[in-house]
């Protein structure tokens, strides 16, 4: 019998193969990452746009009969048709901006040589160096500066998406509506651009259709029976969807007017990675150090909740905010970013720090202790 050489050995060990840091691609992921968008997920983006150029021709059909054909006032059309038509042009230029650029690549970014793979003097980093490798001067693991799911690094204010697969710097929250994208550091400013855009249109064609409505209802001879129909159905739907979207935008401005994301006006126990070393207490040892959320009581959730409402980590003035989500330096820099709404300014791994934000986590570190001890 011929002698087989390819024997199966009794235990093999098979490594999974190494995450891949190489540059994320034109979707925003990753080389090699199994996270990949189907066309399913495009539906809400679809349904938003047809939401957008729904309400068209039923405007058109106003404007010629309404301004054209009863009051014969064609200039006067044309300019209204002009306002609603740039400010949709505008709405759709900020959403192209969002859908097109990445959020915030985390991994990747030519500016922190990452995707060269070669130290400054010339010689190759190993792939066990360049993973586990510290940045300068910090600690790689410290609470809020690794991520586990990537295996890299992660920036200040930088939070991992489940849906995407992929840290985003700076980042907001995931918006399914639009395409299932991450709103982050490179994108938030021109999202707000995007939700005044629609809010302007909205309250544009309610008020413009309301007037034609009050008109038709005093004047009910003077015109045909299909424009005053199509007026109140624009008038209530721009009532409805200026309500919806303008309440998300109210809720956007205060959160740039105070330099927070949502997930930070949202998440209070975020602050519990950015207090500083707990002090010494004897009679305190049931807390880790930073605390844990899992290990705080009822009492001390009820400090992190209270301390979260006046302890702003980032907020610099409200004039330095702004600038610093829509990313100008000049007095009147904030005029050329109508168009699209511009990008936040910085690398989005760094951010300038409230100087009153370490005295107010110095207390409320010292009331988790106090109360720790009364547990």
């Amino acid at each position: 019998m011929p002698r087989n050489d390819t024997q199966t050995p009794l235990l093999e060990l098979r490594l999974p193969s190494p995450p891949r840091l190489g540059a994320v691609d034109d979707d925003g992921f990753a080389d090699g990452d199994p996270i990949r968008k189907r066309w399913y997920h495009y539906l809400p983006l679809i349904l938003a746009i047809a939401m957008m150029l729904a309400p068209h021709p039923s405007l058109i059909m106003i404007f010629v009969n309404y301004y054209y054909r009863v009051h014969d006032a064609p200039l006067r059309g044309l300019l209204h048709m002009a306002i609603v038509y740039l400010l949709t042009f505008l709405a759709f230029s900020s959403l192209i901006v969002v859908l097109a650029r990445d959020p915030g690549p985390v991994v990747g970014d030519k500016a922190h040589g990452e995707e060269s793979g070669e130290r400054a003097d010339g010689e190759e980093e190993s792939f066990l160096e360049a993973l586990l490798a510290p940045p300068e001067g910090e600690e790689a693991h410290g609470p809020g500066k690794w991520c586990k799911k990537c295996n890299a690094p992660k920036p200040e204010r930088a939070h991992h998406c489940g849906s995407c697969g992929r840290c985003v710097l700076r980042m907001d929250h995931h918006c399914m509506w639009l395409g299932g994208r991450c709103i982050g550091h490179r994108t938030h400013a021109s999202f707000v651009h995007f939700l005044f855009c629609i809010t302007a249109l909205a309250a544009y064609v309610a008020i413009l259709c309301s007037s034609v409505v009050y008109w038709a209802f005093t004047h009910p001879l003077a015109i045909d029976e299909t424009t005053p129909i199509h007026a109140i159905s624009l008038a209530f739907y721009g009532m409805v969807i200026g309500m919806v979207i303008g309440s998300f935008l109210g809720y956007h401005i205060y959160l740039i007017t105070t330099n927070q994301t949502t997930l930070e006006s949202l998440s209070p126990f975020m602050l519990l990675r950015h207090i500083p070393p707990l002090p010494d207490n004897a009679d305190s040892r049931r807390l880790s150090n930073p605390p844990l959320e899992h290990e705080l009581s009822f009492e001390q959730r009820m400090l992190v909740r209270d301390a979260a409402r006046y302890i702003r980590l980032y907020d610099i003035g409200w004039r330095r905010n702004w600038a610093q989500v829509f990313g100008w330096s000049r007095p009147w820099g904030w005029l050329y970013r109508l168009a699209i709404g511009g990008s936040c300014t910085g690398d989005g791994r760094n951010f300038p720090r409230n100087p009153r934000a370490d005295e107010m986590l110095s207390r409320l570190a010292a009331g988790l202790v106090s109360a720790d001890k009364n547990r």
